[in-house]
């Protein structure tokens, strides 16, 4: 094994920072790559240097194995560590490192090609007795065998990309009707993510536990366990929450489950860290789901329990120097849950957001670890997952993990862009996961359709936000103004000035009035309500505030444009004064204008001009952060104009079709 003392790490984001964090604790040189998107990106500037790899669409720079190859040789690199998604599960780029003489920081070529291709690693279980989820697995992948063999599955049943994964290529089906077309997605998001049609069709297992078992195996042959995962808690087949160890694991459960993935890795003579994944039902039984030859997203929980760091094993093992680790070394200690912050709108049925980061503030504290990789001034580019951080906490009970994990969420700020932050709070304090009861079905189970997850702003938080506002107001016009005491601000000849603000989220509507006191403190009433604000200390983004004489702590950014983000003990909104805005119209707002739901690839336009659409009926496909999303029409009509073609890129709320909307005579 060539020793080397230069990494470059092959990919962005959070993952990216988090590999180089280690290597360069563990002495290492470190390049990252960046894109046109990533130039000012946190990994970018991490790094001791940063190549630039092409343009910002993945299939013209993170994708491409040559871009990545050649700033190796650029930059002096010896290994390559290809973190997870990307390139990290290619048989071929990993060879094509071997062949250009660099050490591929994972496992062998011929692992990556059994196990990351569900189809074959599926067969290869079988074959070894590993017990697997009925369905079809087939090299014959035309769609008259695969809606027969789909027939003979007991429904619901999965149609999934066989390479790859993240939940992309994946379609549940409830009705056999809706077979051919679910197969037509997970076809074209399967080629897109991973430039590979295949698929596998498998029975679905009602409301089974996810649960995963960390592998890992250096070249002399040992391979050991590092105890389970429990990724339940999923949206669209894509994690949300993760924890070790399993609520539910027993003794005897764990060693039946780390044999099966201790024998399943020995078998392909695995090296690096792998993933066996399990679903477990309810009477106890585990069926093999998948393997992932990478380093997962939710490794740190692993990480927290067991005092290891997998990166520096992972560093270790490309070395070719021995694990030193044996399975009775192995200890668990505590409890940790790890929950994934998107940018996306909950409002909108959690759709990907892009958009600019105003303040980005992660939480800190006791037992708290935070995986980022976004900063203050970013932009969240529409080309990438929407994944944006990893807040991890741990403790010495799953309480105690649990506790500790909602008071970082509540502790979090990030301003500019919708994100899921409230929803993951949601989650954590949800009976039914307090109890630790928690399947793949919990988010359906526990959230009605609709449900708004968000934290409403109460009275006094828009009384806040009024007297933030007020006062970034005067401190703008003082500043413009020539010689005016400070005493005079909010003060006329005849009696204090009354302000008014209005704000409004929702259906719920604060219509303010807010009139000064004395030692920057102000009253604030509506109707119904009255509280005294006190503003003790004000900074660049945080203030101490007084609500009644209770001293509060909040973080807040004005970007200009009459908006003002404000969050407090936990609740964190968009405060615009519709008193300044009145007048403006959202005309996209309108039902008949179907506009972008966010900047993407218009892959299809399913409808013509003149043509009648009826509710619900699918007008276009588009693609954003490595996801297909079908546009529907809102309500009955005729087009009247279709305004986008397809392959073209189109922006958040672009025009796309106009319909005059009405049932026909």
């Amino acid at each position: 094994m060539t020793k080397f003392s230069t990494v470059l790490v092959a990919n962005r984001g959070e993952i990216a920072c988090r590999v180089i964090r280690t290597a360069k604790a563990q002495g290492y040189r470190t390049v990252a790559v960046y894109s046109d998107a990533d130039a000012k990106a946190p990994h970018a500037q991490m790094a001791d240097t940063a190549m630039h790899i092409g343009p910002s669409p993945v299939n013209e720079s993170y994708l491409v194995q040559e871009n990545i190859l050649a700033a190796a040789e650029a930059s002096g690199a010896e290994a390559i560590h290809p973190g997870y998604g990307f390139l990290s599960e290619s048989a071929e780029f990993a060879k094509a490192c071997a062949d250009a003489g660099l050490v591929f920081i994972g496992p062998t070529p011929d692992a990556i090609q059994l196990m990351g291709n569900k189809a074959e690693a599926k067969r290869r279980m079988i074959a070894a007795g590993v017990p697997c989820v009925p369905g079809y697995e087939g090299e014959d992948q035309s769609d008259t065998t695969l809606l027969k063999e789909g027939a003979k599955i007991a429904l619901p049943l999965m149609v999934k990309a066989a390479a790859g994964g993240g939940g992309r290529g994946m379609r549940i089906v409830n009705e056999i009707g809706e077979l051919a077309n679910a197969i037509k997605l997970a076809r074209a998001e399967a080629l897109s993510a991973f430039g590979s049609e295949e698929l596998i069709l498998e029975k679905a297992i009602i409301r089974p536990r996810h649960v995963e078992i960390q592998v890992f195996g250096d070249s002399h042959g040992t391979i050991v366990h590092l105890g389970e995962r429990d990724c339940s808690v999923q949206r669209r087949h894509q994690k949300v929450i993760e924890e070790a160890p399993c609520p539910t694991m027993t003794d005897a459960l764990r060693e039946a489950m780390g044999s099966a993935a201790i024998a399943a890795a020995q078998s392909i003579n695995y090296q690096g860290a792998g993933t066996v994944e399990f679903l477990l039902d309810e009477y106890g039984t585990f069926y093999f789901l998948e393997m992932n030859t990478r380093l997962q997203v939710e490794h740190p929980v692993t990480e927290l329990i067991t005092g290891l760091d997998l990166v520096a094993l992972q560093l270790k093992v490309a070395q070719g120097d021995p694990l030193e680790l044996t399975q009775d070394a192995v200890t668990l200690s505590g409890h940790a849950i790890e929950v994934r912050l998107y940018a996306e709108d909950p409002a909108q049925d959690f759709l990907p957001m892009s958009g600019p980061v105003d303040l980005w503030s992660p939480p800190t504290g006791l037992g708290v670890r935070v995986d980022g990789g976004i900063c203050s001034g970013q932009i969240i580019s529409p080309f990438y997952d929407p994944m944006v951080a990893k807040i991890i906490a741990s403790g010495s009970s799953r309480q105690v993990a649990r506790q500790r994990l909602i008071e970082a969420l509540k502790d979090t700020v990030l301003f500019g862009t919708s994100h899921n932050r409230d929803f993951l709070v949601a989650c954590l304090e949800k009976d039914c996961f307090v109890a630790g009861r928690a399947t793949t079905a919990f988010i359906t189970e526990e959230f009605s359709e609709g449900e708004n997850m968000e934290a409403q702003p109460s009275f006094t938080d828009s009384a806040v936000a009024a007297v933030l506002e007020l006062t970034l107001q005067h401190q703008t016009l003082y500043g413009d103004s020539v010689i005016v005491a400070p005493q005079l601000r909010d003060w006329a000849s005849a009696s204090p000035l009354v302000s008014r603000k209005l704000y409004i989220h929702g259906e719920q509507v604060h219509d303010l009035c807010v009139t000064p006191l004395e030692h920057d403190s102000y009253r604030v009433f509506d109707a119904d309500d009255s509280a005294v604000i006190a503003l003790l200390t004000m900074f660049e983004n945080t203030a101490q505030v007084s609500i009644d004489g209770e001293q509060h702590l909040v973080r807040h950014f004005s970007p200009g444009e009459g908006k003002l983000y404000l969050s407090i003990n936990g609740r964190a909104a968009t405060y615009r004064d519709q008193i300044r805005l009145s007048g403006a119209q959202d005309e996209a707002s309108s039902s008949g204008k179907i506009v972008a739901p966010m900047h993407g690839l218009l892959l299809e336009v399913r409808v013509t001009a003149g043509e009648r659409v009826v509710s619900g009926q699918t007008l276009a496909i588009l693609e954003a952060m490595k996801m297909h999303y079908e546009i529907t029409a809102d309500a009955p009509g005729e087009v009247v104009d279709v305004l986008a073609l397809a392959g073209q890129q189109v922006a958040a709320d672009d025009l796309l079709i106009d319909i005059a909307t009405g049932e026909s005579d």
